[in-house]
């Protein structure tokens, strides 16, 4: 029941409680006036009755004393009484003015009659004795039968007086029992009164009013500080503090949800912010192993529960290699088929879902396989490489937010490799040969100049060959421009074998080839010349059926700093090519030791 209906029914039952305690002592006020009046009737009649006996008394008196004395003072004053007290009728008019009864009446009238014969008899004996017959006077006032007609009246009205004290008790006694019974009534409903409004005091203020709203006060306290742990009291009844501890409970489940979304929404800008990290340093990566590092530290910290691995295309093996792992994944590095993967063939995120309800990649390991989620990387719809994830927590489905962050990972993941194999490429087309695949004289001064430096630095020499291929342009008439392909393809060749892993070739125009070598002097660089003009010499070199020949080359030979400074080392081999070109070909010529050759102007 609802503290206002209880309120409502406990101040209903008061204010009943209260008008019948008000008109139980109204009705006792009413007894207690009753039974006043019921006293002062009483009184009344006893003086009425009084009066009459006293009269009576008097008049008896006076004509006794008249009858005896002859002193006409007491008839004088026995005529003074006898007119005060005024004849019957006026005297029963007072009685039944004062409330008496008909009963009562009709007794006093006997004795009022009872009283006019004595007076008759009085005023027979005060006439006999004014005429002075004293003897019959005293005779008849002292006569036997006048004491019976005396004690007669007197019987009369003492019977009257008897009536109405009977009667006048029988009334203060009803009313004195109805003013008790109304006081005991009265004073049993104010205690119920008292009673209901301890009870409204105790039980609905104390226990259903203040005990709760103190105990909810806390509660609303807590939460004010954001202390959703507080757990909201839970009230059986139904009621206004019912609904407060119910909306309460709304406010902390409100709360509660806020801290949720809050927390959500810190994660998500951390994890946003992470993944603009790694978009910043995905921008500022030089090369794929720059790329590889990155993502193997930002991966596992934007997706902390998916262990995984980056792969990437390599062209030449047509092969998806991995590059990179975190957080262990189970199974092999090894390379892998594109064709072995499903998110590779569709060219969409795969997983074949915890229940396989969908075709598992080949390449993931059998165990591996509920828990795999594929995720191609493209640029410009083309596959580059792959995200094979793996979730830690045993399904494969990701939930919303983790699987946006990994479209938007592997989009910004797709687009730094796209481009750093743009740069590659440009970098390789800018910097080697495309038909030979040796360097181009793009970057050589910077090549040579590091290197020089690096020479100086550790005092060592700088070996700088320059060749040529003998009798190209013939060869080119007379087999055709693929046939020179072929020999240039085939001398790059063995240039590129026969290098070391800090020598450097390049193709430096048409037929014309350039090595540097590092830290060999004289002798140690035309051991390595002979060993390539054997290599070359053993060529044997077949176009369309048509054997090409021998192949021979001449090279100019200058060593820094013995040959003469950097700026002219290159100029110095030319020259010194020149010079084994006029000397018949297939040689090496070495430069001047001290002033180096220096080519004719053109």
């Amino acid at each position: 029941m609802r503290i206002a209906t209880i309120t409502n029914w406990a101040y209903g039952a008061t204010v009943c409680l209260t008008l019948a305690a008000g008109a139980t002592m109204f009705m006792a006020s009413n007894a207690d006036r009753e039974e006043r009046a019921a006293v002062s009737q009483r009184d009344q009649f006893d003086e009425l009755a009084f009066e009459l006996e006293s009269d009576i008394a008097q008049l008896t008196d006076q004509a006794r004393l008249f009858a005896v004395s002859g002193d006409p003072s007491h008839a004088i004053a026995y005529d003074r009484v006898l007119a005060d007290i005024g004849p019957v009728e006026q005297r029963l008019t007072r009685l039944r003015d004062a409330g008496a009864n008909a009963v009562e009446l009709r007794s006093l009238h006997e004795g009022l009659r009872q009283a006019e014969t004595l007076q008759d008899e009085q005023q027979a004996a005060i006439a006999a004795m004014r005429q002075g017959d004293d003897a019959t006077a005293r005779k008849i006032v002292f006569g036997p039968e006048y004491e019976r007609e005396l004690e007669r009246a007197h019987f009369l009205l003492g019977r009257f007086r008897y009536m109405l004290d009977q009667r006048s008790d029988e009334v203060i006694r009803k009313a004195s029992e109805a003013s008790q019974q109304l006081r005991s009534v009265s004073e049993v409903t104010v205690s119920i009164t008292a009673i209901l409004f301890l009870f409204v005091l105790g039980f609905i203020l104390k226990r259903r009013i203040l005990r709760p709203v103190v105990t909810l006060s806390d509660v609303v306290s807590r939460l004010a500080e954001q202390d959703y742990d507080v757990q909201p009291p839970v009230f059986s009844h139904v009621d206004e503090i019912g609904d407060m501890a119910h909306a309460i409970r709304i406010f902390r489940e409100n709360g509660l949800e806020r801290q949720r979304l809050e927390r959500e929404r810190d994660a998500d800008w951390a994890v946003r912010d992470l993944l603009a990290r790694m978009t910043q340093r995905l921008q500022g990566c030089e090369s794929v192993d720059d790329l590889y590092e990155v993502v193997g530290i930002f991966a596992p910290r934007i997706a902390p529960h998916l262990a995984g691995r980056l792969y990437t295309l390599d062209a030449r093996l047509g092969l998806m290699v991995c590059n990179a792992r975190w957080l262990g994944p189970q199974g092999s590095d090894a390379s892998l088929d594109p064709d072995d993967c499903w998110a590779l063939r569709r060219g969409q995120i795969h997983s074949p879902g915890a229940a396989l309800d969908d075709v598992p990649c080949r390449h993931v390991a059998t165990d591996a396989r509920p828990a795999t989620i594929c995720v191609p990387l493209t640029a410009q719809g083309e596959t580059i490489g792959l995200l094979a994830l793996e979730n830690l927590n045993g399904t494969s489905a990701p939930d919303a937010s983790t699987a946006i962050y990994i479209e938007l990972m592997s989009e910004t993941i797709g687009l730094a490799l796209a481009n750093l194999n743009l740069r590659a490429e440009l970098h390789e087309k800018a910097l080697f040969d495309p038909l030979t695949g040796l360097r181009n004289r793009h970057d050589l001064s910077d090549v040579l100049g590091r290197l020089v430096v690096a020479a100086d630095a550790a005092g060592r020499t700088l070996a700088c060959l320059m060749m040529d291929i003998d009798l190209f342009k013939r060869l080119n008439d007379q087999f055709g421009h693929d046939a020179g392909d072929l020999v240039i393809r085939a001398v790059a060749g063995v240039l590129a074998s026969a290098i070391r892993d800090d020598d450097l070739v390049f193709r430096y125009g048409g037929e014309e080839f350039l090595m540097l070598m590092p830290g060999l002097d004289e002798p140690r660089a035309l051991e390595r010349v002979s060993q390539i003009q054997a290599r070359i010499a053993a060529l044997d070199l077949v176009h369309d059926g048509h054997a090409l020949g021998a192949v021979t080359i001449s090279m100019g030979l200058a060593i820094y700093p013995d040959h003469g400074p950097a700026q002219s080392l290159i100029a110095t081999a030319d020259a010194a090519l020149m010079r084994a070109k006029e000397a018949g070909r297939d040689r090496v010529v070495v430069a001047n030791r001290r002033k180096g050759d220096v080519p004719a102007p053109a």
